[in-house]
């Protein structure tokens, strides 16, 4: 995710044997006998075939003796993401976003958030029933991705419970899936508009079962909920005229029935949690709580102070290269906006391909080409009015690989956030972030991953960090040579990116307020105050998601300079680039102990994910 923040054919890697001395070598020039159960497109993907065969070997080292066990693993994983799309909330994010069953209605009353209480806890159990101690390293890796997830789900319940704190937790249920759901270009079937229909329908429900769950609420909160709900009357009516007419006729009146409900309920919503009363004023999830994540979910050996440490040194790192770049680009013009939306739609489109093409014929990365495109497309009038509920980009799903992903624009402007402000200078630093080979081509790829455990797991640690990653490596490419000013568009990334560390770490540790935090990063970076309180007010609720892309990045730095080291001449950056984004959704930890042999980085494994209590400062 980029402004909070912004399947797969994966190419291979064949597996000599697990050793320190000789780690996992890619080479997608052996074809490797395999069990199809890992195919689920070998019959309709043809030219899939060949990579998703090259992928399998470290699979097939699922011994007889461990076939039972690893069939337990998938059958619990399957479950339990089976259920994760009935519970996991929504966010304003696009890399958490999964596909939820038809007519799908968020439950958050009191009676359901402990019966997911209940159901974790069950699936914690079955986990910790299955003994992987001696299986070999990747089923040992898979184990402990399936552990992450459920420790995420504690994690979201009962260590960071904004369903308790944060009244925009229960807009985000109702109109966060609306929004989900009309982010796919139009047409929309029958289907979908039912499934429309019911979501808008679920608003006032899910905001009646806020004020019963609503007992430790956050002033800081309350300022941003009503910021964002100022003018919802008049977005759900602009919504409500720019969307009828893709609705069939049957449907309309439905519809307008619903949002005159949505409209009544968010205003009386609005006016409930208008006023901070005495409400703490405190968001930080302290150290211990802190820690929790860092050790469970995001299967990170750092300590806070160590992260803060890597973020100041990649922040004095940027400044110090933004401030050469600047002297090295003494006398040349600034990059002109774009004249028009469509000019700068045509450009994306051609330079979208043009780094597909560099990719390959530099040998950074392969590019499967089942995997479609990332068009940047004038953004609907009926998306436009919810696009404060999140990321207005589609990046498709599992079941929709088929589909170009769209990054939906505004007309270019000096006027706009920071990275539309960006965009609307060269497309590409966004388009490698948030398309390629960043979000929609590394989510793209990983759908099709041979292990059914890996394709569903997300890790901002591993999804955001291979983004930022993507940036700072098609510079040092050479990508950007022929538009020096364009580097420094590169520079300012990497300062953000640096900042955010700084931001999350002080935001989580109760050194930062959320306000603080808003203005250092508008001062610091600098970037417009919107866009600015818009980040502080994601990572103070979200804490451990803004250190992702700078710690991410430099666990792939550290990979990469190992994985060199130890292969010497043998060394393949291509083949090392298709491993990691095929499996661009595992924490980097788990990537080091399967490449490597070497599970140093890997947290130990806690023995219970339950919380202690109490985790709140």
């Amino acid at each position: 995710m980029m402004n909070g923040h912004s399947c797969e054919a994966r190419t291979a890697f064949s597996h000599t044997h697990h050793s320190p001395k000789n780690p996992i070598y890619f080479d997608t020039s052996q074809q490797l006998c395999c069990n199809v159960q890992y195919m689920p497109f070998a019959r309709t993907r043809k030219p899939l075939l060949a990579l998703v065969l090259l992928v399998l070997a470290p699979f097939a080292l699922v011994l007889p003796a461990h076939a039972s066990t690893r069939t337990q693993l998938e059958t619990l994983s399957k479950d339990f993401w089976t259920w994760r799309a009935t519970e996991q909330p929504f966010t304003n994010d696009d890399i958490p976003r999964i596909e939820r069953p038809a007519n799908f209605v968020a439950d958050w009353s009191p009676t359901a958030t402990q019966r997911y209480l209940t159901q974790i806890a069950a699936f914690e159990t079955q986990f910790r029933a299955l003994d992987f101690t001696s299986a070999p390293i990747p089923n040992q890796v898979d184990y402990r991705l399936l552990g992450s997830a459920i420790a995420r789900v504690r994690w979201e319940l009962e260590v960071n419970p904004t369903w308790r704190q944060n009244p925009f937790f229960y807009v985000d249920q109702g109109l966060g899936n609306l929004f989900t759901l009309i982010l796919p270009p139009a047409p929309f079937s029958a289907a979908r508009q039912l499934s429309i229909l019911t979501a808008l329908e679920s608003v006032p429900t899910l905001l009646d079962q806020g004020r019963a769950n609503l007992t430790d609420i956050r002033a800081p909160y309350i300022a941003t909920n009503a910021a964002a709900l100022k003018n919802v009357e008049t977005r759900l009516t602009t919504f409500e005229a720019a969307f009828l007419p893709q609705l069939d006729a049957a449907n309309r009146p439905r519809f307008q029935k619903a949002i005159a409900a949505a409209k009544t309920a968010l205003i009386d919503y609005r006016t409930t949690y208008a006023t901070d009363k005495n409400y703490s004023k405190q968001t930080a999830i302290g150290r211990e709580g802190y820690l929790y994540f860092l050790r469970n979910v995001a299967l990170l050996p750092y300590t806070p102070e160590q992260i803060l440490s890597m973020g100041q040194q990649e922040w004095q790192r940027s400044v110090a290269f933004e401030s050469l770049q600047q002297a090295a680009n003494t006398g040349l013009p600034q990059l002109p906006i774009f004249p028009s939306l469509k000019a700068q739609e045509v450009e994306s489109a051609k330079q979208e391909r043009a780094i597909r093409a560099y990719l390959v014929g530099h040998k950074i990365l392969s590019v499967p080409a089942t995997i479609q495109h990332y068009n940047s497309i004038a953004m609907p009038a009926y998306v436009a009015p919810l696009s404060f509920l999140g990321v207005t980009d589609d990046l498709t799903g599992p079941s929709r690989l088929t589909q170009d992903g769209v990054s939906y624009k505004q007309p270019p402007s000096e006027h706009m956030g920071f990275f539309s402000v960006a965009t609307a200078h060269d497309t590409r630093p966004i388009i490698l972030h948030e398309g390629i080979p960043g979000h929609y081509f590394q989510l793209a790829w990983s759908w099709s991953h041979p292990d059914p455990i890996r394709r569903h797991y997300y890790d901002s640690e591993s999804n955001e960090g291979l983004g930022f990653y993507a940036e700072e490596m098609m510079l040092e490419a050479g990508l950007f040579d022929s538009s020096p000013r364009s580097k420094e568009l590169i520079d300012s990334f990497m300062r953000l990116r640096a900042l955010r560390v700084e931001v999350d770490v002080r935001l989580a540790l109760g050194e930062f307020t959320l306000e603080q935090a808003a203005n250092y990063l508008a001062t610091t970076v600098p970037m417009d105050p919107g866009t600015a309180h818009s980040e502080a007010t994601m990572f103070a609720s979200t804490p451990g998601q803004a250190i992702t892309y700078q710690i991410g990045k430099q666990d792939i730095l550290h990979l990469l300079s190992d994985a060199r080291r130890k292969q010497g001449e043998a060394f393949s950056l291509q083949k090392f680039h298709d491993s990691i984004w095929l499996n661009g959704n595992i924490p980097f930890s788990l990537q080091r102990w399967e490449l490597f042999n070497d599970p140093s980085a890997v947290p130990p494994l806690a023995t219970t994910f339950a919380p202690a209590t109490p985790l709140h400062p």
